[in-house]
């Protein structure tokens, strides 16, 4: 490990890859994109087109490349797992698209594997180290809109491209709960803390086997509650709403990264009044840096682990309320 940078490799040449890892990785200023792997015979291409010094052929390969001090792995949600734990016992540290895995289970085991190695894991859900973020959790600590009684969270888009799509191969960890509706879940546990029970329900493709679409009503301790919408069928949103006793807060661009990296947060009293503010960020690379700083300062990564596991408990138990046809609430545990 160089002394002031680190060295990633990228396992896959993934949309989220290309579009966004890899500036972040390049633009970061404590990171090297060392290396590129792909199974579909695109990794010199890759290389070619984005200057990577070092192309493999296969996923091994760049893992048992002694150069390499952390991997980012987009691989298709079915396969995190498997990859993950091949990383850490290579001794490679880790930061894997989300959904962590597919289940709470799978997710912890394949946590314990790296903590075993004493390897960095972190899951991406990129879009929290965007600081409008963090400046909505100063605003309900400040008490800006009084006690907290609900929120709410929505992420959709149309997905136009079917024949083909990871995101409709049930096996795979398709559907959007997995997809998207992850974001939506851990926004709201960021803010609320953990929910007790979900109750979801959703529109199953008839030729897919994945949800489309899903609605989930999320159970608080203290009797306040939650809920969310997500769905690969409908016109784009990717928004959050706290609504308190004396106001609300909305963050209209919460999700998908602004080409102008603009983060805007709508604050509204009793009364009707509104204020703005505009926060800047390109949330891809400030996680990258962030990692790339946990590894080199020898500290742990701002969402940790138990944060992972915690994320997949909510999404096994918006599955199970839809299996079971009835949307009985689940006990999330």
């Amino acid at each position: 490990m160089m002394s002031d940078k680190i060295n990633w490799g990228i396992l896959g040449t993934a949309e989220i890859a290309e579009t966004q890892v890899i500036p972040a990785i390049q633009s970061a200023s404590n990171a090297t994109l060392a290396a590129i792997a792909s199974g579909s015979g695109k990794e010199r291409e890759f290389a070619a087109k984005y200057r990577i010094p070092k192309a493999y052929g296969t996923y091994e390969e760049l893992l048992d490349d002694p150069d390499i001090d952390m991997v980012y792995i987009p691989l298709p949600n079915g396969l995190h797992s498997k990859w993950v734990k091949a990383a850490a016992i290579r001794g490679k540290h880790v930061l894997c698209e989300k959904p962590a895995a597919l289940t709470a289970g799978e997710t912890s085991e394949m946590i314990d594997v790296c903590e075993r190695h004493h390897v960095l894991f972190m899951e991406a859900l990129m879009y929290q180290f965007h600081p409008q973020h963090q400046r909505v959790k100063e605003m309900v600590r400040s008490g800006a809109i009084g006690e907290v009684v609900l929120m709410r969270s929505s992420f959709t888009f149309m997905l136009k491209k079917l024949e083909g799509n990871f995101r409709l191969h049930p096996q795979n960890g398709g559907g959007s709960i997995y997809d998207i509706g992850c974001y939506c879940i851990h926004a709201i546990r960021e803010i609320m803390g953990e929910p007790e029970s979900v109750s979801s329900w959703g529109r199953i493709s008839a030729s897919h086997q994945v949800d489309l679409s899903a609605i989930a009503i999320l159970d608080f301790a203290n009797g306040t509650k939650s809920y969310f919408d997500c769905g690969m069928n409908m016109s784009t949103r990717h928004e959050y709403e706290i609504v308190g006793t004396r106001g609300t807060i909305r963050v209209p661009k919460a999700f998908i990264p602004q080409t102008d990296g603009e983060g805007l947060i709508q604050l509204t009293d009793q009364q009707g009044n509104m204020q703005e503010e505009r926060h800047y960020g390109n949330y891809y690379k400030l996680g990258v840096e962030h990692l790339s700083s946990c590894l080199l300062d020898r500290t742990q990564p701002r969402y940790g682990t138990e944060g992972s596991i915690r994320n997949m408990k909510v999404i096994d138990a918006c599955l199970a309320s839809i299996a079971s046809h009835n949307h009985a609430p689940v006990s999330i545990r």
